[in-house]
């Protein structure tokens, strides 16, 4: 049997290969698996689960057939769909997670997480992260309307892209540490949650590392993207191995 994980499959109607692939992969493999687990980003954006949706209507029944199938299937939000609730859960099949949560996963604890909050350097994203992940201001904000909240979706990622791109022109060196993990940070989280191995997805830097985490030997294993090929970790209890679909 096979342990399935994937994240920053970031689905969105104007990607619709993407969802294809997605829906072919739980079709097959994932019918198979003991267990799958989603790392975050399954969608693109996720303003509330009231929001209409024909894709993620067929993702939703796609998952809940896996499910239903006696395939457990877990999702820990990202911070793209950090937004999606316990109906669309329902709606799934999937249980949330919080982030970060340690599983046993044949045998050994495992540590798992979308990832964004190893991003410690990035100090402005962790600010917004702390706002938005306020029950209160998410509760304010699923009360608005559909329209007022797809506004504001848009105004959020248009500053976000905008941010980047200034980066991406001033100082490569700089953009491309601030938007991965900060090194201190994997470390400490290793030591507070005293496991030897973590997957996480987030920076699109799909790898497996060594790292050394209060004296021992850690593993740290990142996911990588669905933006040009399914990335997915397949482990079982002899090892692991990170492929792409493509």
């Amino acid at each position: 049997m096979t342990t399935l994980f994937i994240s920053d499959l970031h689905l969105d109607p104007s990607r619709p290969a993407i969802t294809d692939l997605f829906l072919a992969f739980l079709r097959d493999e994932a019918m198979q698996a003991e267990a799958l687990y989603i790392l975050g980003d399954l969608f693109e954006a996720w303003i509330g689960d009231d929001t209409p949706s024909p894709a993620a209507d067929a993702v939703a029944d796609a998952l809940k057939a896996v499910a239903d199938a006696g395939v457990p299937v877990y999702f820990i939000r990202g911070n793209r769909d950090f937004l999606v609730g316990e109906d669309y859960a329902r709606r799934a099949g999937f249980r949330i997670l919080p982030d970060p949560t340690v599983i046993d996963l044949y045998g050994r604890p495992v540590l798992l997480g979308h990832g964004d909050l190893l991003c410690t350097d990035d100090v402005a994203y962790q600010q917004f992260r702390a706002q938005t992940r306020d029950p209160v201001f998410q509760a304010q904000f699923l009360a608005q309307p559909l329209a007022a909240r797809i506004a504001f979706a848009q105004k959020a990622r248009d500053a976000s892209q905008a941010r980047q791109s200034d980066m991406k022109q001033g100082d490569r060196a700089t953009f491309e540490t601030v938007t991965d993990v900060a090194p201190d940070e994997v470390v400490a989280t290793f030591i507070r949650h005293g496991v030897e191995t973590m997957i996480h997805g987030h920076t699109h830097r799909p790898a497996i590392h060594a790292v050394e985490a209060g004296g021992r030997a850690c593993t740290r294993i990142v996911l990588g993207d669905w933006y040009e090929q399914g990335s997915v970790l397949r482990v079982t209890p002899q090892g692991w191995t990170l492929d792409s679909l493509a």
